[in-house]
């Protein structure tokens, strides 16, 4: 029997774990936006949240800290693209305020584990 811990190791990760939850509070908003945003602001932060996860999950499955760094770096820039997408969706009147600050609370908390994530992984 194989041991599914070594085969996921991202799923130990915190940054990946609140990311993936971040996905879902996603969806579950963003279905709430108007129908002509589908291919707009719905598509844009939909596709940055599910970058955060994936990217840390692809990350941690290469062979050298380089590789995994570099990941990162990627997710934390779909961390910062998101925090836009939000603000805007706030601006647009597509979240409450309450909604967005719920939802930036937690970008922050990502933010902050995948910056701890890149500052841990020295490069050879």
């Amino acid at each position: 029997m194989v041991n599914s811990e070594w085969m996921k190791p991202h799923q130990r990760l915190d940054a990946w774990k609140l990311s993936f939850e971040f996905v879902k509070t996603v969806y579950g908003i963003t279905a709430g936006f108007p129908s002509d945003e589908k291919f707009g602001l719905v598509s844009q932060l939909r596709r940055a949240s599910v970058s955060v996860p994936v990217n840390i999950a692809e990350g941690a499955a290469r062979r050298t800290k380089k590789e995994f760094r570099q990941f990162l770096y990627i997710s934390s820039g779909s961390v910062s693209e998101l925090d836009t997408l939000l603000m805007l969706s706030k601006e647009l009147k597509f979240v409450s305020l309450s909604e967005y600050e719920h939802l930036n609370e937690k970008l922050v908390v990502i933010a902050k584990c995948v910056n701890g994530l890149i500052r841990s992984i020295s490069v050879d």
